[in-house]
């Protein structure tokens, strides 16, 4: 999950098999409660759906706008919450390691994350948007991290 108050990016793979992706959008002129509330409901509904095995979240990445960050933190636990709900493990990546992951260089821009992230899963057309795109590369991180966990025999 790429985490935002407007933009939520989703990814679900399986090894490197799609299954889902796109963005929960909550209307951005709605008040922040309902927007959280907006962004547990589409997790919850994924979840479901779907039946994920556990759920990734990007780390909070702090700018100089602490507003920003707070809110951002928020979605971030609206997530864990939804995914600890429904006993899922969850593991959090920066956006530094899900860039290198998918591209070999942690300070990639959006535009290499989606054309990498396309050949990969080897999808006809980038995945848009680009929150989407994020959330992919974090579950393509999560999947390298847990292969690398295992060739190690380290404990997952």
């Amino acid at each position: 999950m790429d985490p935002g108050t407007t933009i939520t990016g989703y990814g679900l793979i399986q090894g490197d098999q799609v299954i889902d992706f796109g963005c929960i959008r909550p209307p951005a002129k709605q008040k922040l409660s309902d927007r959280y509330l907006i962004i547990h409901d589409g997790i919850e509904a994924l979840i479901q759906k779907y039946r994920p095995s556990c759920v990734v979240v990007e780390t909070q990445f702090v700018h100089k706008n602490v507003q920003s960050a707070i809110k951002l933190g928020m979605a971030r636990g609206v997530i864990i919450i939804a995914a600890k709900r429904h006993g899922l493990p969850v593991f959090e990546y920066a956006p530094a390691q899900a860039k290198r992951a998918v591209t070999g260089f942690g300070h990639a821009s959006k535009y290499q994350v989606q054309g990498m992230v396309q050949q990969i899963l080897r999808l006809a057309t980038p995945p848009t948007p680009e929150d989407a795109a994020d959330a992919l590369a974090l579950a393509l991180c999560h999947v390298h991290a847990m292969h690398r966990q295992q060739l190690l025999g380290e404990e997952i």
